[in-house]
């Protein structure tokens, strides 16, 4: 499992890095490179963590974004995803380092640095919490799926998300790219339709779900939304 865990966290940086670099048309980039040895080393610590403590959530975690049981529009949703991923990081490299078109203070960057570490650790949180915590939207009956309520999501229904826009604000912060940061709020709207949807599913086939919808009304930050 840590092997497995190692290559494909390799393999995503080498793909990440190919294309920030490539867009940014230079490799030497500080911020760059920071950001895939900081997001290496914290994925294979977190990963190695996981391992010990949910290896069957590790496993999960490892598979790939089109599975079988998925829903359909998630599948959809997740290609779209996949290609909005890649576009966002080549306008990254685009303006941060080929065309110039944001500068960045190093102390912000260092900012958006300690954002990503709050991030993941977040969401070793709610992966303690939830062990159902699938990168995918669908039922995990074989593995005695059930509500959870505990820990963040006595709070809000989808901790995941809220994470992951921490994770997305420190990225574009880290690498030093306004136009980067614009495209935050598109990325977050996204996570939200996603929420909707899958509560949805939730709500029609996981048992108490409703119920749990009623108790915590917040999706992604609480008194917000």
């Amino acid at each position: 499992m840590i092997a497995r865990l190692i290559i494909s966290t390799l393999g995503w940086m080498v793909f990440m890095g190919a294309c920030l670099f490539g867009a940014a048309g230079t490799f030497d980039w500080p911020a760059g490179w920071t950001f895939l040895v900081e997001m290496g080393l914290l994925s294979i610590g977190s990963g190695a963590w996981l391992a010990r403590h949910d290896p069957e959530l590790l496993a999960e975690r490892l598979s790939v974004f089109v599975q079988r049981g998925q829903s359909r529009w998630d599948q959809v949703f997740m290609i779209c995803a996949a290609v909005a991923w890649v576009a966002w990081l080549v306008l990254m490299g685009l303006d941060a380092m080929r065309f110039h078109g944001s500068v960045a203070p190093s102390w912000l960057q260092g900012l958006g640095g300690a954002l990503l570490a709050l991030s993941i650790l977040f969401v070793c949180f709610v992966f303690r919490e939830n062990s159902y915590a699938s990168p995918v939207v669908k039922i995990q009956s074989e593995r005695g799926h059930k509500v959870i309520d505990t820990g963040p999501y006595a709070y809000v229904r989808h901790p995941m998300y809220s994470g992951a826009i921490v994770y997305l604000v420190g990225m574009a912060l880290l690498l030093g790219s306004w136009w980067g940061l614009a495209c935050v709020p598109l990325i977050t709207a996204g996570l939200g339709y996603r929420a909707v949807r899958e509560e949805g599913l939730l709500a029609e086939r996981l048992a108490g779900y409703d119920a749990y919808m009623l108790r915590v009304r917040y999706r992604l930050v609480p008194y917000v939304w």
